[in-house]
């Protein structure tokens, strides 16, 4: 059997005596890392006295050998207790986990997810943004046009919508923000559950004049819905089934979203 169980987001106390009695009895951890895990284990020995089992068995899988190690898999390594853990949040959020649930479902294999921590979700609602309906992009790429088209749809997509960020990247979006959508409410939480907890508000503009510079931590963005989507009596779809060439669709498109003129066509020929 396979379980994916989540794993605290910085407050060890978050960990569910759930989490702790499968992570306990688990014959193997496939770890996002091995070392992170490891610890993770010891301190819950020290805290909380569990027991694991003897002579664990712990595998690293990441983003870049979860392909490649899913496809070497026989069904009976299953035949054990098998626990996956990434290194913070929910497994399959913004880290490794659904290929292995796609294995586990095309080969008829029991697995369970166990709730808990997760990131996304608790921006969400400290946010306080009315509009419930929400999408999550994780991290938008790093540069290039596909960042350029992923920000926009980022902004005009009608929802609140949430992203995750870099320290070194999160000036840059900011300053992006403000450019495309400098009127836009954001909500930023930094270094959720852990010592140095902060939640600022307000415009890009203002969070970058409050944070003055100090960029450290792991943060969450949260984006309030553009009002101009949700409003318009005309979608995006309708415009798309028109026989227009698709730079007047891009201007149509941006004239009932507020989004860049030339981004949109972008993103238009990429559909």
């Amino acid at each position: 059997m396979l379980q994916l169980v989540p794993t605290p987001i910085g407050n060890i106390g978050d960990i569910s005596l759930r989490a702790m009695i499968a992570l306990s009895e688990a014959d193997t951890l496939l770890c996002e890392d091995t070392r992170v895990t490891k610890k993770l284990i010891n301190i819950l020995k020290e805290r909380y006295n569990i027991v694991t089992r003897e002579n664990q068995n712990f595998i690293s899988l990441h983003s870049h050998n979860e392909k490649s190690f899913v496809e070497k898999l026989e069904k009976s390594f299953f035949e054990q207790n098998v626990v996956y853990v990434s290194d913070a949040g929910m497994p399959g959020i913004s880290d490794p986990g659904q290929i292995l649930v796609r294995y586990c479902i095309d080969n008829g294999v029991e697995y369970d997810v166990f709730p808990g921590a997760n990131a996304l979700l608790t921006a969400f609602v400290a946010s306080g943004f009315i509009e419930t309906q929400m999408l999550f992009f994780g991290f938008l790429d790093h540069k290039g046009t596909s960042r350029s088209v992923g920000l926009q749809v980022a902004l005009h997509n009608g929802y609140t919508t949430i992203l995750y960020e870099s320290p070194h990247r999160l000036e840059k979006l900011l300053l992006e923000l403000d450019k495309e959508a400098g009127q836009r409410k954001l909500f930023l939480a930094k270094e959720l559950t852990k010592k140095f907890q902060n939640y600022f508000h307000g415009t890009a503009k203002e969070i970058l004049k409050t944070l003055n510079g100090n960029f450290k931590g792991e943060w969450v963005v949260v984006i309030e819905a553009s009002t101009a989507h949700a409003s318009s009596a005309i979608s995006q779809n309708d415009i798309l089934e028109l026989e227009l060439p698709k730079k007047i669709q891009a201007k149509l498109i941006s004239k009932i979203t507020g989004e860049n003129t030339k981004a949109c066509y972008q993103r238009l020929l990429e559909l």
